[in-house]
């Protein structure tokens, strides 16, 4: 049986376009090269980063760590299971 691996699956590169400051950090450091500055400004006047290739990228959330503005990162998307406490518990 082979196991897959679900970690990449389960999570999703997000960018907030209005948060991005241009300072370009997360195109530098990351390692696939996945980023790059859009040709559109936002209501600041900054050219935000957009994701050129989303495929490549291994979610790796090296861009989250760097970015000041917290404008960009990766989310968990995985579904987890709400547990009851034991007041919520019936039967």
């Amino acid at each position: 049986m082979s196991r897959v691996n679900t970690k990449r699956e389960n999570k999703e590169l997000f960018v907030i376009p209005e948060r991005c400051k241009e300072c370009g950090f997360c195109i530098e450091f990351c390692p696939m090269q996945v980023l790059r500055k859009s040709p559109e400004i936002n209501s600041k006047g900054y050219h935000p980063v957009y994701i050129d290739d989303i495929d490549k990228c291994t979610k790796c959330d090296i861009c989250g760590m760097v970015c000041p503005a917290f404008a960009i990162g990766v989310i968990n998307t995985e579904k987890k299971p709400v547990e009851l406490s034991e007041g919520c518990k019936s039967g």
